[in-house]
């Protein structure tokens, strides 16, 4: 191996570039980034750096300088328009070819946006981007505005937590009946409505958005046949596996990318990692897609070795943080089995001060496994419960839930 090279600037393809030099390998490094950065992270984006709490150092993971200085080739600014495993090359959209001996497909994800009448006017945005954040930011920090945002996931609610603390008017618009309810289910996606509504959201479930209204921009947004005037529309409804380069390569698609555990492709010497691979998971035995920060941060370490011909897997525990207010909260999980089951909460839920455990399967005794544990306000416990979701054991209930049991005595 040669010549690495790696298509996207977010934090796995970062990781990835670094994990080749700590790795040992001495050969040629190309990023290709098609936004006009260094590889940088995104959870900021919608968190402190939105907020102004943090500076572009919370989000570019290194300046251009730090490239250099370690021979990786950095071109920003340019999108990676073709790739062709068998030639083992890629097209660059300035037409430039560049030739590999292995590549890494890091190309993310993109913000789904729904075919709302008025969906195309100025005024309705989308944040995923470094750019994104920054008009944002620019168009709420003096406060003042009237913000609707469409979708209750993580960045709507983050975006909305970011916006009242400007002096904005927010309303969140949701189908569901409970916020974040396909991520945590109903009772914890309660806390976080309650939580909004104390901080004066108008927030809306159950309800139908019809259209956004305007004329040179955005003004209103109708929903359930109310008008609701707006300033500005953030959707937030999810975002997509890039997955246009992969899918023209002929890759094996899947809600992403499928890669087996080393986060190989099904082509010879092109791997996937990030928000647009969905790997081969080894504990749970199936596929599992993540578009957390974990995720990426860690898949680059993994398929940095796997690259290079070293034996590796990527069995991490997919983690989450949030921070909304005075809210701050951590999640560790398998999320495809916390649907079925049961809540177990430890401490003080109405002082939001608690970790809520999800517990496959609970025998007549009451012990089952925990396979997701999520700590709000509570501090220094996520390695705790990052092993116990590992250890596999089925625990008793009654202790998990009990506050005076230390929790590492329940490891076993």
């Amino acid at each position: 191996m040669s010549h690495m090279l790696i298509i996207g600037g977010g934090l796995a393809g970062g990781t990835a570039a670094e994990a080749l030099r700590d790795e040992g390998f001495d050969g040629d490094i190309t990023i290709v980034a098609a936004e006009p950065h260094p590889p940088y992270q995104r959870p900021p984006l919608s968190k402190g750096y939105l907020a102004g709490s943090e500076g572009t150092d919370a989000v570019i993971l290194h300046p251009a300088e730090w490239y250099a200085e370690r021979g990786i080739r950095l071109i920003t600014g340019l999108a990676v328009t073709a790739l062709e495993p068998v030639a083992h090359t890629v097209e660059v959209e300035d037409g430039t070819r560049l030739d590999y001996d292995a590549v890494l497909l890091a190309t993310g994800a993109t913000p789904r946006m729904i075919p709302l009448p008025g969906h195309e006017l100025p005024g309705v945005v989308t944040l995923r981007r470094l750019d994104d954040s920054d008009a944002l930011a620019a168009q709420l920090r003096d406060g003042g505005r009237r913000l609707v945002v469409i979708g209750a996931g993580w960045i709507g609610m983050e975006v909305a937590a970011t916006a009242r603390g400007f002096g904005n008017d927010v309303a969140i618009l949701e189908r569901d009946d409970v916020p974040l309810a396909a991520a945590l289910g109903p009772e914890m996606g309660e806390v976080f409505r309650e939580l909004h509504l104390e901080h004066g959201v108008d927030l809306r479930t159950s309800v139908a958005v019809e259209r956004i209204v305007g004329s040179d921009r955005a003004q209103a947004v109708v929903v359930d046949g109310e008008t609701l005037p707006a300033d500005l529309v953030l959707v937030g409804v999810g975002a997509a596996p890039d997955i246009t380069l992969a899918e023209e390569a002929g890759l094996d698609i899947l809600n992403g990318v499928l890669t087996d555990a080393a986060l190989r492709t099904s082509a010879p010497d092109v791997y996937a990692a990030g928000d647009v691979a969905n790997p081969f998971h080894p504990v749970l035995q199936r596929h599992l897609r993540s578009e957390h920060w974990a995720n990426a941060l860690n898949a680059g370490k993994v398929v940095a070795r796997s690259m290079l011909g070293e034996r590796a897997s990527f069995d991490d525990i997919p983690y989450f943080y949030t921070d909304q207010y005075d809210l701050g909260m951590e999640l560790s999980c398998y999320a495809p089995l916390m649907t079925d089951a049961d809540l177990v909460v430890r401490g003080d839920l109405a002082a939001r001060e608690f970790i809520a455990f999800w517990v496959e399967a609970p025998d007549s005794t009451g012990r089952g496994r925990v396979v997701a544990g999520m700590n709000v306000n509570v501090w220094d416990v996520n390695e705790t419960v990052q092993a116990l979701i590992r250890s596999g054991e089925r625990l008793d209930a009654e202790r998990l839930r009990n506050a005076d049991v230390p929790l590492d005595s329940l490891l076993p």
